[in-house]
């Protein structure tokens, strides 16, 4: 169940956010009702569910939020430029759900391993974030983790050509926010961005980042 929005989170400091992480997260269960589409608009939602897939495969990200003390931060990557799908855009590490893995979680943490070099180790999962549907044909299920400082990356350059992190807290702040018209297959929607320090976040992961700052009790992503 989504809580009713609260204060600004942004205004937060770390160990607040932590607390709140760990409280709104834990144990979240989710109906059909609560599935995502991205950062749209709500006049987009409609006209986008038709060029989602009807059976789209089992997918699982992490979204690794590295503790760094006195802020939190998000650990995001570039994809490679010559993937066959979303090549140069930024996202979570992730990939579909293989036969060895036990859950959502299992795959994002081993895919998240392999593209990246970050082991399990050092990330404390804190829960799940509703799925979400992307046009690529995956139903992707964004786990959320604590990472511990300390830890090394080694990057598969197949999957990914860099990483950054970005402050939670302005990617939480709906100041930062912009509005766009995107086009996707033949139509024009208002998409949302994230910008920050020369990156732009928009799509599947945008939508995650929003959709975590509403579950953290923020105004909703569809609020218009």
């Amino acid at each position: 169940m989504i809580p009713a929005p609260t204060s600004d989170l942004h205004r937060l400091p770390a160990e607040a956010l932590r607390r709140e992480l760990r409280s709104r997260l834990a144990g979240c269960q989710y109906a059909d009702s609560d599935l995502r589409v991205g950062a749209v608009s709500r006049s987009a939602i409609e006209r986008l569910r038709t060029l989602l897939p009807h059976q789209p495969l089992r997918a699982a990200v992490l979204i690794p939020l590295v503790d760094r003390g006195d802020e939190l931060t998000v650990l995001l990557t570039h994809r490679a430029n010559d993937l066959k799908h979303h090549a140069g855009q930024i996202s979570f590490p992730g990939g579909r759900l293989e036969p060895g893995d036990h859950d959502s979680i299992a795959a994002a943490l081993r895919e998240t391993e392999e593209e990246i070099g970050l082991r399990r180790e050092f990330v404390e999962v804190i829960g799940c974030l509703p799925d979400h549907v992307v046009i690529s044909g995956y139903r992707v299920t964004p786990v959320v983790g604590l990472v511990s400082p300390g830890f090394e990356l080694a990057l598969d350059p197949a999957e990914v050509s860099g990483t950054f992190e970005a402050p939670l807290s302005h990617l939480l702040n709906p100041a930062t926010h912009t509005r766009r018209m995107h086009r996707f297959g033949g139509e024009d929607l208002e998409i949302l961005e994230l910008p920050w320090g020369g990156h732009t976040i928009w799509g599947a992961t945008a939508g995650m980042l929003l959709t975590l700052r509403e579950l953290l009790g923020g105004s909703p992503l569809h609020g218009d």
